[in-house]
C-alpha cells in the first residue's frame, strides 16, 4: 500500500494520475472531497497531522508513504514520522526543496527543510528526499495580470532559474514510491535550462502570440504584493530566496529527471504551452 499526503497540492495531483492502476495507493486529505482528480483505484481516507487517530487510520497497512508538509511552524513531519513508525511504515519518499544544499540558504523555509530532512533520516525508516527547484507552475501567479493586462510584475527579473516542470517531480516521484534501489538516496531535480522571469514573459507571449510587457518590481513592490497573500515570516522568507537567485544560487542545472525517468526534463515553453488556457487575456 502506497500513501499520498499533499494530494490536493500540484505534484500530488500529478502523481496521483502516475501511479500504476494496479496497486494499492490511498490518499490523505483534509478534505478528501476535494479530490477530484484521483482515480477510481485511489482510496481517498481524512487525515490530519494533527490529528493522532486519523494519522493511525491512514497508516495502517501502508508500506510506502509520500510525504509533503508545507506548514513553515509546529511539528507536522515529527507527528507523521512517529505515526509512521507506529504504523511499521517502511519507507517515506520526501518532497524538500534544492534550497537545502546552499549553504547560504538561511530563510524560514529553508531551515525548516533541513531540520525535516534531519529528522526523516534520524526516524529509523528508510528514507528518499526530492530535492526540486521551483516549480514552473509558479508562473500561475502572473495568470491574473496576463489575461487583464498583458503585463507580467515580477522581482529581479533578470536573474537566472533552472524551474522544474511539477509533472517531472511527480513522474520522479512515481518511480521512487514503486521501484528498489532508491532507499537513502537524495535526487536534486531541477528543469534542462536556466531561464529568466522576463524570457518566461518572452515565451508566454510567443506562445499566447500577443506581446507582453515585463515590469520589474521594486524589494518594497514585491514584500507589498507577497503580503497580501503570506504572512509576514513567510513573506521575508520568499526575499531572502530571492536574493540568493539574483545571485545565481538557483541558476545549476542537473540531469536527474533523465537518470530516473530515461527521458530530458520538460521545458518551461511546454509546460506553458500545455497550461496556456489560464494566461489568455479577456477580448
Amino acid at each position: 500500500m502506497i500513501l499520498v499526503t499533499g494530494g490536493t497540492g500540484t505534484v500530488g495531483r500529478e502523481l496521483l494520475r502516475r501511479l500504476p492502476p494496479g496497486g494499492a495507493v490511498r490518499v490523505m486529505a483534509r478534505h478528501p472531497a476535494r479530490l477530484s482528480t484521483a482515480g477510481a483505484h485511489v482510496h481517498k481516507v481524512a487525515g490530519d497531522y494533527r490529528d493522532p487517530r486519523s494519522l493511525a487510520r491512514a497508516l495502517e497497512g501502508v508500506r510506502t508513504a509520500f510525504l509533503v508538509t508545507t506548514g513553515v511552524g509546529g511539528d507536522d513531519d515529527a507527528r507523521f514520522l512517529r505515526a509512521a513508525q507506529t504504523a511499521e511504515v517502511q519507507r517515506v519518499v520526501k518532497l524538500s526543496a534544492a534550497a537545502v544544499l546552499d549553504e547560504r540558504a538561511e530563510d524560514l523555509i529553508t531551515r525548516r527543510q533541513r531540520a525535516n530532512e534531519d529528522l526523516l533520516r534520524a526516524s529509523g525508516l528508510q528514507w528518499t528526499l526530492l530535492r526540486p527547484r521551483a516549480f514552473a507552475s509558479n508562473a500561475l501567479s502572473w495568470a491574473p495580470s496576463v489575461r487583464a493586462e498583458r503585463t507580467v510584475r515580477a522581482l529581479y527579473g533578470t536573474s537566472g532559474n533552472a524551474c522544474v516542470d511539477p509533472r517531472d517531480v511527480a513522474e520522479v516521484a512515481a518511480r521512487v514510491l514503486t521501484e528498489e534501489g532508491h532507499a537513502g538516496c537524495a535526487y536534486t531535480l531541477t528543469g534542462p535550462e536556466t531561464l529568466t522571469a522576463a524570457g518566461q514573459t518572452e515565451q508566454l507571449g510567443r506562445l499566447l502570440g500577443i506581446p507582453l510587457r515585463f515590469e520589474e518590481l521594486t524589494p518594497h513592490q514585491a514584500r507589498t504584493a507577497l503580503a497580501a497573500r503570506y504572512p509576514a515570516p513567510v513573506v521575508q522568507a520568499l526575499l531572502e530566496s530571492a536574493e540568493r537567485q539574483r545571485a545565481g544560487a538557483k541558476a545549476g542545472v542537473e540531469d536527474t529527471v533523465t537518470q530516473l525517468t530515461g527521458r530530458p526534463a520538460g521545458t518551461f515553453r511546454t509546460w506553458a504551452r500545455d497550461h496556456l488556457a489560464a494566461f489568455a487575456p479577456k477580448g
